[in-house]
C-alpha cells in the first residue's frame, strides 16, 4: 500500500476551491482506485493523506486532465506552497478498544 503526503500552506480558500476538492476526492477514488482521503486544517496549514494500492494508480491519477486543471488553479489562486511526498506503507499497528464488558480472567 502507498500513502500520498500533501502539506500546503493555504493562500486563500473559496466555494470553488471547496467544490473542486470534493470532485477530485470523488473522482480519485470512483475512477483510480484511491481508498481514502484524511485531511486536516489548522490555520494556514492543510495536511492530507490519501491511500493507494498501487503507484501505477497514483501515477495514472497524477495524469489525470480534471486533476491537473486544479493543481494549475492551486497554484495561481488558492496555495502559497505545497509538498508532496509519496511513500509505500512496509508495516502496520492497529487497536482497536472493545466495547466489550467481559473481565478477562
Amino acid at each position: 500500500m502507498f500513502v500520498v503526503i500533501f502539506r500546503a500552506v493555504i493562500a486563500e480558500t473559496d466555494e470553488d476551491y471547496n467544490r473542486t476538492a470534493r470532485r477530485l476526492r470523488q473522482l480519485a477514488q470512483e475512477e483510480y482506485g484511491c481508498l481514502g482521503f484524511e485531511s486536516f486544517r489548522e490555520g494556514e496549514r492543510e495536511l492530507t493523506i490519501s491511500y493507494w494500492e498501487t503507484r501505477e494508480q497514483i501515477d495514472r491519477w497524477k495524469r489525470d486532465a480534471e486533476h491537473r486543471k486544479a493543481q494549475e488553479k492551486g497554484r495561481a489562486k488558492w496555495y502559497r506552497s505545497y509538498q508532496i511526498e509519496i511513500a509505500e506503507i512496509v508495516d502496520e499497528t492497529k487497536f482497536l478498544q472493545s466495547n466489550s464488558n467481559t473481565n478477562p480472567s
